[in-house]
């Protein structure tokens, strides 16, 4: 009896098998970073962006903030993060209070530090609102977030915590010029670098 059973059931069992293998293959649809939890998938003006990499930006053994790297497709080179043909998002979400006009003021030093002086010129119209943006913001709390965002045609837009903060600034090198704070030659995190780059460890 109990043999006859196990026949009729075996159809249905071989059927489940491939089920059960394409669910453990099944990426996860997040991933998470110092507790925070970055989408796998985001859609930015029509177009499907993939996560590339993510990590954490620490000062000494302090954790800043965690980020992820949006792109259509793979990458792993630092120009590519700054490549403006195609569309891509930074998203940055705080593990600590900041002052705002401070976290300003780092990234319009990293622009200087990593952008020639031609790239730096035509992409100060952006961020004199950049820094106008963070001094009027006051402070960024724990779990605060703000994304970078490029749309070819469209311009940089950036966006905190869900709030599109001003008309999208058309000049390519500006959205360069930000991404060379974390992909320059003087990066803000040589870790965070790698991992946003999905650099093999």
């Amino acid at each position: 009896m109990l043999r006859r059973l196990l026949i009729a059931a075996l159809p249905a069992l071989l059927l489940a098998l491939p089920l059960a293998a394409q669910a453990q293959s099944a990426p996860p649809a997040v991933t998470e970073v110092n507790g925070v939890k970055f989408d796998n998938e985001i859609t930015l003006r029509g177009n499907k962006l993939l996560l590339n990499g993510a990590g954490t930006r620490y000062k000494f053994v302090v954790k800043v903030y965690a980020a992820g790297l949006y792109v259509p497709a793979r990458i792993s080179t630092p120009e590519a993060a700054w490549d403006t043909k195609t569309p891509r998002a930074f998203k940055v979400v705080m593990l600590r209070d900041i002052d705002a006009n401070e976290l300003g003021k780092l990234l319009t030093d990293g622009m200087q530090k990593n952008a020639t002086r031609e790239e730096f010129g035509k992409a100060i119209p952006g961020t004199l609102k950049l820094a106008e943006l963070f001094a009027a913001k006051k402070k960024l709390v724990a779990g605060d977030n703000f994304i970078i965002e490029w749309a070819p045609g469209i311009g940089t837009s950036v966006v905190i915590n869900g709030k599109p903060e001003f008309e999208p600034v058309k000049e390519p090198e500006f959205f360069s010029s930000l991404m060379k704070i974390w992909f320059g030659k003087s990066p803000a995190d040589y870790q965070l670098k790698d991992a946003l780059l999905a650099v093999p460890k």
